[in-house]
Parts: C-alpha cells; sequence; structure tokens
C-alpha cells in the first residue's frame, strides 16, 4: 500500500460543500475515518480577504489529520491562497480539480481544469512550491464520456509535484448520476507511483473491499454515504480488517442495526458541537437537512424527516427524537 504521509487508516471522509463541517469531521474521526476534509475554499476569496471564508477554517483537535481543500482557476491565486493559510494547523492540502457544479466550471476550476492537464499541472507544481505539507489533488474520470483523461491528468499532478490523487469515478457529464466507472481508478493506480484514492459509490464495508480489489487503490474515499451516517466508517473499517485477515466479512447496513437510542444520541452530540459553532437558531437550520438524512430510511422516516424540517430549537429537536424513539 502506498501511504500518504501520517494517514494510518484507509478511509476518507470526502469534502463535501456545506456538509463536512466541523462537527461531522470529528464524529466522523472517532467512526473510524483516517482522514477528514474540510469543506471546499476559494483561492480567490482567500486571496481578497472573505472574512466568512477565512472562518470556515475552523480545525477541532479531535479531527485530526484533516485535509483542507482549496480550489481556484490558475497558479498564482492558488499559490497565493496556499501560502496564506500554510501557518493554519490542517494536516494536508487538498486541490479540488472535480467540483461539476456551473458556479465553479464556469469560472475555470473545478472540473473545468481536466480540460487542460497541462495547467492542472502548473497550478500543482506553484502550490507544491509554498506548502510543506501533503499535497493532494481531486479529479474525476474527465469530463464527459468522450474525453476520460484522469490517468492523464494524474500523471501531470504527480509529475508536479502532488503527494497522492484521488479519483471519482464519474465525469462532469454524470454530475452523481449513475454508475461510478472504477476501471477508470484502476487506469489511475496502474498509470502513477503516488497513492490513489478511489471514491465513488461506496457505501458499505463490502463495497469498500470491492474497491480495494478491483481498482487497486490505496485509499477509499467516502463522501455521500457518510450524511446521517458516520457508523459507514466503522462498518468500513471492519469489513476490510476482516478482509485483510481472511476472514468472513461482517454483514453491511451497520447503522440499520443500532438501536434507536444510539441514533438519537449522535443526532443530539452533532446538533450540540454544531450549535457550539453557528449558535441555535443557525445550528437548527444547518440541522435540519443532517436530522432528515440520519432518519432516511428507518420506521415512519418521511413523517419526521418532514417534522424535522421545522425544528428551530434544540428542545424542538428533543422532543421529536423522544417521539420517533418512542413510536
Amino acid at each position: 500500500m502506498r501511504k500518504i504521509a501520517g494517514i494510518d487508516g484507509p478511509l476518507i471522509l470526502g469534502p463535501m460543500a456545506g456538509v463536512t463541517d466541523r462537527p461531522m469531521r470529528v464524529l466522523s474521526h472517532e467512526a473510524g475515518a483516517g482522514l477528514v476534509s474540510m469543506e471546499m475554499i476559494s483561492a480567490n476569496a482567500l486571496k481578497h480577504g472573505n472574512k466568512k471564508t477565512a472562518e470556515m477554517i475552523r480545525i477541532d483537535p479531535r479531527e485530526h489529520p484533516v485535509s483542507l481543500q482549496i480550489f481556484g482557476p490558475d497558479p498564482e491565486t492558488m499559490a497565493y491562497a496556499a501560502e496564506m493559510i500554510e501557518p493554519y494547523p490542517f494536516d494536508v492540502l487538498d486541490i479540488n480539480m472535480g467540483c461539476p457544479m456551473p458556479k465553479i466550471v464556469n469560472n475555470g476550476e473545478g472540473c473545468a481544469l481536466m480540460k487542460n492537464p497541462a495547467l492542472a499541472g502548473r497550478i500543482v507544481g506553484a502550490v507544491r512550491r509554498v506548502t510543506k505539507k501533503p499535497l493532494t489533488v481531486k479529479i474525476r474520470a474527465g469530463w464527459s464520456k468522450e474525453a476520460v483523461n484522469a490517468p492523464e491528468v494524474a500523471k501531470a499532478v504527480e509529475a508536479a509535484g502532488a503527494d497522492a490523487v484521488a479519483v471519482h469515478g464519474r465525469t462532469r457529464e454524470q454530475y452523481y448520476a449513475g454508475d461510478a466507472d472504477w476501471s477508470v481508478i484502476r487506469e489511475v493506480a496502474e498509470a502513477v507511483r503516488i497513492p490513489v484514492i478511489g471514491n465513488g459509490d461506496v457505501s458499505s464495508g463490502s463495497d469498500a473491499v470491492r474497491m480495494l480489489k478491483e481498482t487497486g487503490c490505496d485509499y477509499v474515499m467516502i463522501a455521500r454515504a457518510a450524511r446521517g451516517n458516520p457508523w459507514i466508517f466503522t462498518e468500513c473499517a471492519d469489513a476490510l480488517r476482516a478482509w485483510q485477515a481472511g476472514e468472513e466479512l461482517p454483514p453491511d447496513g451497520l447503522s440499520g442495526r443500532l438501536p434507536a437510542a444510539e441514533l438519537c444520541d449522535m443526532i443530539l452530540r452533532h446538533v450540540e458541537m454544531a450549535a457550539e459553532d453557528f449558535g441555535e437558531k443557525l445550528a437548527m437550520l444547518r440541522m435540519r437537512k443532517h436530522v432528515s438524512w440520519y432518519l432516511a430510511g428507518r420506521r415512519g422516516a418521511a413523517k419526521w424527516r418532514a417534522a424535522a424540517n421545522s425544528i428551530s430549537t434544540m428542545e424542538e429537536l428533543r422532543s421529536l427524537l423522544l417521539s420517533w424513539a418512542e413510536g
């Protein structure tokens, strides 16, 4: 296994805008994530002194090792931002070249860089010169099914000084729909010498094992499957240990077998940490989606998820959870 310096476990919480805030990162790390990722931050916003962006760089001692991800359109802006944040206590610096959203790619950022491997390499080279931290790059399979070029981009960023590359097995054209193409991840793993992080369609312990077996990647990144389910990292860690020991894999779906009380305790811990960061009023607004994710697939989920969308205080949340648990 090729390793990223300072990262021991094979499981990584992927960055998600508006989702992977401090509480989610802490809980995911406690559940078994070897590295957790912050929400992506705009290099342009950092360059122009955006206060809100700077406030996003809040790191809890309990979440180390943690990765900070930046995105931007050119080497100069990215190097400026990387040098500016170098003193912050994050452990890994990640460059986003995979975000598919129009507001990002229309500015020549995120997945737009997949169309220009030479520019992608220059950006990595510029950032490499100003940071001493492990430097990773997150890419996609390509721009479209006609332009799948992840191996080419991966080799370009490796040559420029990247320490690892994460590959989401979908194209920009797919966004998050359809199946991830793990064969592209395998092609990247065979094309470069640096560690490769596989991403896309890992939602169970057996998926994590298959990802490593079928692609030859070194780490498994989990993003959407971790929403409302930090236990996914426990499940995947248990499955990987069993596989490596030659034992039968434990059953998938750990979170679905947890007692209601344990689920409620996790939700309350999550929202209490959010309230520490954002205040109760804003935390409750932010937590509505998280509560819905926690309750998804459970008894009476539709009814309780609808109720969660109207909660505005901690007391209302406790009452809602108590009613759900007793119902």
